[in-house]
């Protein structure tokens, strides 16, 4: 077992990297502003499914991989940014019309949470920030390092997670505000759309 003041510290940190804006805060944002809280959770939850994942490749030494291989690294991101460029183009198409609620096709929780995994998995960096962060709280002579990892990534998810449902939450209640005016709610989908492309060009111009 970690120490107390160590485990707070990372709690702590982890708290404060969740704030910080990126892909996936972002996400769960346009999400939430324009389908709701309902759907902000559920997307958070995927997202959250996904860094268990990348907790796991880090526990088990897989993430060196993503560290060392260029061509591993860059098939990760290309798909990841492409995905993002899909999810512009459903926002735009949400936006074609005045009458969204005519147009758009509901998705289930489901797709929803199926977006998240594989809109947090396809990000290297992720990976590579886990392999960089989760160790620096690890003690070798507390025990098994790997548990410690596993036990970090849970804290991170759960601080992670805390985070998110929030912003869903304050998200959501913005997205209703917009809602009572069908203009306003055609340029939130454009915003949305617009944030996916700059986060797809991002992730495709990153380097290790």
């Amino acid at each position: 077992m970690l120490p107390f003041d160590t485990l707070w510290l990372f709690i702590l940190s982890s708290l404060a990297l969740a704030l910080v804006p990126g892909p996936d805060n972002i996400f769960v944002l346009t999400q939430s502003m324009t389908k709701g809280a309902r759907a902000g959770i559920t997307v958070t939850l995927g997202l959250m499914t996904g860094l268990i994942v990348h907790t796991t490749a880090v526990a088990l030494g897989v993430a060196a991989i993503f560290q060392t291989s260029q061509v591993a690294f860059d098939i990760l991101k290309y798909l990841g940014a492409a995905y993002l460029l899909y999810l512009a183009y459903l926002s735009f198409k949400d936006s074609s019309s005045l009458d969204l609620h005519a147009q758009r096709t509901p998705l289930s929780l489901t797709q929803l949470y199926r977006r998240g995994i594989f809109m947090n998995i396809t990000n290297p960096k992720v990976t590579l920030f886990f392999l960089a962060f989760l160790p620096q709280f690890t003690n070798a002579a507390m025990g098994s390092v790997t548990l410690q990892i596993f036990m970090l990534g849970g804290l991170f998810i759960l601080s992670a997670f805390v985070v998110f449902g929030l912003v869903s939450l304050l998200a959501s209640k913005i997205g209703a505000w917009f809602a009572h005016s069908p203009k306003a709610n055609v340029w939130l989908n454009r915003a949305a759309g617009g944030i996916f492309v700059a986060l797809a060009a991002k992730l495709a111009l990153v380097e290790k």
